[in-house]
């Protein structure tokens, strides 16, 4: 595990790719290995995008194993860990302190609608029950449930959760959330948030944000990592000319469900099958068009 871990970057959701219908460990080490050489800050497997629901807890817990033996220590790995079952999420946040994951990714409890006092009680059971630090993932427009700033600033004054990946796509809740978590004068004013939506992950960097988890970074992991240094060395001009050149990537990625478009990319690039699992179906040939034409825009051979 990294001795001082930094989150903040370009941080892919790693697809879990599949083989005849059974994880395919030996591509998903080399997809590591190509994230890692090409500048991705850390890795987070088994979040949205790795097909965690339809994964078993085995093939979950072997592939976040498998993430932590292959990165070795070179970046972090922050182990999506999620389930609406309290108890569930727990054991997987302890799995991933167990094989040396540097944090976890807990998504709001899907499906059993928990207003905000049932969402604080679940992030501070699992914060009660392992010492590891965690990213609360909010995401309503796969959870139903907003995780409101209010309860966020509340979850920041706990010791082990360190940072928020927010995909609502409000820009505004970056400075707010540091407005709040800024009244609390505890350990946590310097709470990590991080983007769940690459089109907009630029402004969310411009807004306070530290990085962003991203999808589009599964097939253009130097670029992502390029936009984010740029940002960080304060050169804009060179981040957002990036941005322009990926950003109908980010959309295409999205032309039919995820991770259907990003494995159908990889595939076109040798790098692993299309294959997804049920309910998840693959791109369609409108979609295939969509993503063939902005991966050649982005600048990928084909």
């Amino acid at each position: 595990m990294s001795s001082d871990p930094l989150f903040t970057g370009s941080i892919p959701a790693l697809v879990t790719p599949f083989r005849n219908g059974a994880v395919d460990k030996p591509a998903f080490a080399a997809l590591v290995e190509r994230q890692i050489a090409g500048g991705s800050a850390a890795l987070v497997p088994v979040g949205t995008t790795g097909e965690t629901s339809t994964l078993s807890t085995e093939e979950h817990k072997a592939v976040v194993s498998l993430c932590v033996e292959v990165a070795a220590g070179r970046v972090p790995v922050i182990a999506g860990a999620g389930s609406n079952a309290t108890e569930e999420a727990i054991d997987l946040v302890a799995h991933a302190k167990a094989v040396g994951a540097d944090a976890a990714l807990v998504v709001c409890p899907y499906y059993n609608k928990p207003n905000q006092a049932g969402l604080y009680a679940h992030f501070k059971a699992i914060n009660d029950a392992v010492a590891l630090p965690v990213f609360v993932y909010n995401v309503p427009g796969r959870t139903i449930v907003d995780l409101m700033p209010p309860t966020v600033a509340a979850l920041a004054a706990l010791p082990n959760i360190i940072g928020i990946k927010d995909a609502s796509d409000e820009m505004e809740r970056v400075a707010l959330h540091s407005h709040l978590i800024g009244q609390n004068k505890g350990e946590h004013q310097q709470f990590i948030q991080l983007s769940g939506e690459d089109s907009s992950a630029l402004a969310h960097r411009a807004m306070g944000g530290a990085g962003c988890i991203s999808v589009t970074a599964n097939v253009l992991p130097e670029a992502c990592a390029a936009m984010h240094a740029a940002f960080d060395d304060g050169d804009l001009e060179t981040a957002r000319a990036i941005n322009q050149r990926i950003v109908l990537l980010h959309r295409a990625m999205f032309a039919s469900p995820s991770p259907g478009p990003a494995k159908y990319a990889l595939s076109r690039m040798g790098l692993c099958t299309d294959e997804v699992r049920l309910p998840i179906t693959p791109p369609d040939a409108a979609a295939r068009e969509q993503i063939d034409a902005a991966l050649r825009l982005a600048g990928v051979s084909l």
